[in-house]
């Protein structure tokens, strides 16, 4: 479906108007056309010695706050928990250690480490571990080299691609390396530089690692993006339905290089048009959203009253995308606001938030029906978009273009 841009004049828009995927939204004719990539070749890579605060291993946070740790290490099982900030240590036929910490460095290859036995089984990481306890639970901190943690990233974000979309993954490697070094430090207070889940990047060691996830890797090695001589914050996302979002949906103001920007191909389709997600719909009843509304109001940052009837929903205003800013809820005992992002929250049920914040409302009887597009926060590259666009044969270097308009890549050197 062609992305239009909704104009500052509808401020305020009802429902009447609000139903996907037929918007009445008028736009400039400019808007319609696609903003491709620049072409930038490998030359313009400039290359860059590593500063002495970057040339370190990175250190991943990988389980933080667990209440067990299982490790195998030539055929021997441990079994590790903590008491009162210390290790426990049980070794099948051994007597039971004690310790304030415990390092555990690669054998053969590989660390086999996971928070149940199951998962043990497939279970490989690279660099060494650093496990120590916290009161009754456990951290356990991968120290590993930024170039192996990446091969445990790329395939956890963007997926085990073919040579096809072989560009997209160089692409993917090249924003989770600037990710991961822009973040060097940032979690010093936790003993560590990074999450490895969604408070930062997914990373699960090299299990799901192929031969092309390694090569994307090894073909982009220490190439980064920077802005003014620093690193980007390599925002990505799933799926953008056409159009990206800048950071104002988190309340911030915009930076130069994360624009909000149609992302459409040559037809005008969404070059993400393969995802799952380029339309959605969800259904809500009257019960189910007075439930979800008290549950989820602290995550959703919302001042739900206490109400038994949802008398209606209104869109006050929009994101650049189209994307919902601030969303109004009144209810029989008052009215309410959730702003942006935060509105997939508030929607919440069973562990699992609305795909984006890019829907429309419509109602019918009891119902409330929500018809959207996109999975995520729609913030920089948009993957399936960037797994098309490689296909169709654009290079990691016109993806990133694309998605960060105004980068300078570099290649650190060591």
């Amino acid at each position: 479906m062609r992305l239009l841009q909704i104009l500052s004049a509808f401020a305020i828009l009802s429902l009447a108007t609000l139903a996907f995927p037929t918007p009445s939204f008028a736009a400039e004719e400019d808007d319609y056309s696609p903003i491709e990539a620049s072409n930038v070749s490998e030359q313009a890579i400039v290359p860059q010695k590593i500063s002495h605060d970057l040339d370190r291993p990175i250190q991943v946070g990988v389980f933080i706050g667990v209440p067990n740790i299982f490790v195998r290490q030539k055929n021997e099982e441990m079994h590790i928990t903590a008491s009162r900030g210390k290790l426990k240590i049980k070794t099948k036929g051994k007597r039971q250690q004690t310790a304030d910490r415990r390092v555990f460095k690669t054998i053969d290859g590989c660390i086999a480490i996971a928070t149940d036995k199951a998962s043990l089984n497939k279970a490989c990481y690279e660099g060494e571990f650093v496990i120590s306890a916290s009161g009754n639970k456990l951290n356990a901190i991968n120290v590993i080299d930024i170039e192996n943690y990446l091969r445990g990233v790329v395939p956890y974000e963007i997926g085990r691609l073919d040579e096809s979309k072989f560009e997209a993954l160089k692409a993917q490697a090249v924003a989770a390396r600037t990710y991961a070094y822009k973040h060097f430090g940032s979690r010093h207070s936790h003993g560590f530089d990074i999450y490895a889940d969604t408070r930062d990047q997914v990373y699960k060691g090299l299990q799901s690692a192929s031969d092309v996830t390694d090569r994307a890797v090894r073909e982009t090695e220490g190439v980064v993006m920077t802005y003014n001589g620093e690193f980007i914050t390599a925002y990505y996302h799933s799926t953008c339905g056409g159009q990206t979002e800048g950071v104002a949906t988190w309340g911030r103001p915009d930076h130069p290089y994360l624009k909000s920007k149609p992302d459409l191909r040559p037809d005008g389709t969404p070059w993400c048009k393969e995802s799952n997600y380029t339309e959605w719909v969800r259904e809500f009843d009257e019960d189910e959203l007075r439930d979800l509304f008290q549950i989820n109001a602290k995550e959703a940052k919302a001042n739900v009253p206490s109400f038994s009837s949802v008398k209606a929903m209104h869109i006050l205003d929009t994101l650049k995308s189209g994307r919902i800013h601030t969303l109004e809820i009144v209810t029989n005992n008052g009215t309410f606001t959730c702003k942006a992002d935060k509105i997939r929250w508030l929607f919440k049920r069973g562990g699992t938030i609305l795909p984006s914040c890019f829907f429309r409302i419509s109602q019918s009887g009891d119902k409330w029906i929500f018809k959207g597009k996109g999975f995520g926060h729609g913030v920089g590259l948009c993957q399936m978009g960037a797994r098309a666009r490689a296909q169709a044969g654009q290079s990691y270097i016109q993806i990133l273009t694309h998605y960060y308009p105004g980068i300078t890549l570099e290649k650190f050197t060591r």
